[in-house]
């Protein structure tokens, strides 16, 4: 187990399951016996808004908040979004770990900009350390389109050295019954797809 903290940024939009992943991934650090902190921000999340939360663990964790530029991991469910927050990456050793799902923004939707078209060539310049995960496009080929965050959370966990015991025991305590099995599959896809 890790004994420096780890520090996970996770950004998304409403109603991507942002919270549910850090729930996740924050009762499975605790079953492992490690100190957890996290904190939410929701923005105008009930209408597609942003999204993050700040998972931080290790031996011992003071503090819930990530510093820029100190982020292990930033774990994006939105193109965008992995944009936005960038600047919690630690650009060195870091890695982003994204969906390209596209969800326009308040200020597009409204009509006051434009979704920008060159996400995938900032972020090339911006996080040389990064990894595509196609989490949404696979959620609805498994006809789960909520799945997303799971799918997610298995390709992340192929990083971090916690035994896949702790996530399946996560799962299904997160989950009803009804939506254990279906996760875990989406759990295991992330895995496959992280793995390439």
């Amino acid at each position: 187990m890790p004994q420096k903290t780890t520090n996970i940024f996770v950004a998304g939009v409403g109603g991507q399951g942002i919270l549910k992943f850090s729930n996740l991934l924050c009762e499975v650090a605790m079953r492992a016996g490690l100190d957890v902190k996290k904190s939410e921000i929701h923005g105008m999340a009930q209408r597609g808004g942003s999204v993050t939360t700040h998972v931080r663990f290790g031996k011992k964790v003071y503090s819930p908040l990530i510093p820029q530029g100190s982020a292990d991991f930033l774990v994006s469910m939105e193109h965008l979004e992995a944009v936005r927050h960038i600047a919690f990456l630690d650009r060195e050793k870091g890695r982003l770990i994204y969906d390209t799902c596209e969800i326009d923004p308040p200020e597009v939707y409204t009509a006051q900009r434009t979704y920008p078209k060159d996400i995938k060539e900032r972020l090339a310049r911006l996080a040389p350390n990064r990894i595509f995960i196609p989490a949404f496009e696979n959620a609805l080929k498994i006809k789960n389109p909520r799945a997303q965050n799971v799918i997610m959370l298995g390709a992340l966990s192929t990083y971090l050295s916690f035994d896949d015991s702790l996530y399946e025991e996560a799962i299904k305590q997160e989950f009803k019954e009804k939506y254990v099995d279906s996760n875990l599959k989406a759990f295991a896809l992330g895995k496959e797809l992280a793995k390439g």
